[in-house]
């Protein structure tokens, strides 16, 4: 009888385990299956196409994790050579933390429940692909798991979100793609 116990104890342990959100051996990491970890973001993606954007797909977020929150920023505004500003194309925040990805082209309808949109350096809500003026500019995807929700403020800017999230970070995972026109 104490065997059997044993073995249920385990098969129940593990499968808590895999119903976890997140496991201690696998990191936190955001990546898409358009473009590989530093390289270039296909043309469909920026104001040279489509201007959609790409699909991501995240794991590993950390235990304890009440909300996600993506930027997307392109630090090489407006020449790489002599940067002046840092570029904001995306804000989400309050994504559920079992949310594993968003679809390419997704619409504000199909974000995950609870998710908000800031405002982008053009002054709105939602994607703005990259459109470098000149050169190679390198486009950071970064995902941060919060402690916290964040409470309702409006829409929130790169200013107002990199403040609001301020003490509240278990962790981020980025992807950088690179474009040029």
């Amino acid at each position: 009888m104490r065997r059997r116990r044993s073995a249920t104890w385990g098969l129940w342990l593990s499968l808590l385990m895999l119903a976890s959100p997140a496991r201690a051996d696998e990191p936190f990491r955001v990546a898409s299956p358009a473009f590989v970890q530093g390289g270039r973001i296909p043309a469909r993606y920026t104001c040279d196409g489509a201007d959609v954007s790409p699909p991501l797909q995240w794991q590993g977020v950390p235990r304890g994790t009440r909300s996600l929150a993506l930027l997307v920023e392109d630090p090489d505004a407006p020449d790489p050579a002599a940067p002046r500003t840092t570029w904001t194309h995306w804000i989400l925040y309050d994504l559920p933390p079992d949310s594993r990805g968003l679809p390419e082209a997704v619409a504000p309808s199909a974000l995950p429940p609870g998710t908000r949109q800031g405002r982008n350096d053009w002054r709105r809500t939602g994607y703005g692909g990259p459109c470098p003026p000149i050169g190679t500019h390198r486009y950071f995807f970064r995902l941060f798991a919060l402690d916290v929700r964040l409470p309702e403020a409006g829409p929130l800017d790169r200013r107002g979100l990199l403040r609001a999230i301020r003490g509240h970070v278990l962790g981020e995972a980025r992807l950088m793609g690179r474009y040029h026109r």
